[in-house]
């Protein structure tokens, strides 16, 4: 099943490219008061309600998807982890560029650890990238993007994809600098999300996907999962070892070699088998 969230926070099934509207089934998510919880609901509760999800679905008429307003396909999520040069030729490129090392000391993702980007980062397939200081280097990270289903709080790398509810595709968009991953990745629409979140079920194995991302019809970065030096179960596994996951949390999983800066008027496309594809523009 592929989710999605369109124009006014409505919630779609896509099929093709065509959606059906299954908003009514947000009704059946409780009504919060205040503290709000501190994962979204609606990834919570997904696998209670599927089965209605599917049935609106099938009831409802298929709209164009062509020209919908695409929102991030998780609304609320409590987290947004990455994982930093987690390609070994990704390493090797940030080694020797001082475009992007900046001077700093870029070291391996088993000695790095993980980072996390502030939720206001977050922005959706049909939202343009702004360049927060277009005079600095932003360069484009295309990524894995697994969603956390259910609670994880130090589980093994064996129960690990056991936790997740789906995968997006992710742009983890960055400003060169000296400044922290956590600050300089942080910027109003730098966490692009999109364009659907497919179920886990529809990919049981997500070391076996390839991805690609062009610049203005430019191919810029092209890989395959398999190469990840870490792949999501041991992410999931190390990431839940510090901290408690939640439904809805985002885990960006690391970019491939071939990163490179955008500028305004650029068009970026950003592709994942089994997932899917987006565009989006730089301003």
């Amino acid at each position: 099943m592929r989710l999605c969230r369109f124009d006014d926070n409505r919630l779609g099934v896509v099929r093709g490219d065509v959606l059906h509207d299954v908003s009514a089934v947000l009704e059946a998510l409780p009504a919060w008061r205040y503290p709000l919880p501190d994962h979204d609901p609606l990834i919570a509760a997904l696998p209670d309600l599927r089965p209605r999800i599917e049935a609106l679905a099938d009831a409802a008429p298929a709209l164009p998807l062509a020209g919908r307003r695409l929102l991030p396909p998780v609304a609320s999520p409590g987290k947004i982890i990455a994982a930093p040069v987690n390609y070994r030729l990704h390493h090797d490129e940030a080694l020797a560029d001082q475009g992007i090392h900046h001077g700093t000391n870029i070291l391996p993702i088993d000695k790095a650890g993980l980072f996390l980007k502030a939720n206001s980062s977050l922005a959706g397939a049909s939202e343009p990238v702004t360049l927060r200081f277009p005079e600095a280097r932003n360069d484009h990270e295309i990524e894995l993007v697994a969603v956390i289903g259910r609670r994880a709080d130090r589980v093994s790398r064996a129960a690990a994809l056991d936790h997740v509810a789906g995968y997006c595709i992710g742009l983890d968009m960055t400003v060169r600098g000296t400044e922290e991953r956590s600050m300089r990745k942080s910027c109003d629409g730098y966490s692009v999300l999109g364009p659907c979140m497919v179920t886990a079920d529809e990919i049981p194995d997500p070391s076996t996907l390839e991805m690609e991302l062009r610049v203005n019809g430019e191919l810029r970065q092209k890989a395959r999962t398999a190469d990840l030096l870490r792949d999501v179960a041991a992410l999931i596994e190390r990431a839940s070892s510090f901290y408690t996951l939640m439904p809805g949390d985002l885990l960006f999983t690391g970019t491939p070699e071939g990163v490179g800066p955008v500028r305004p008027g650029d068009v970026m496309r950003a592709a994942i088998s089994g997932i899917g594809a987006m565009e989006i523009i730089v301003c």
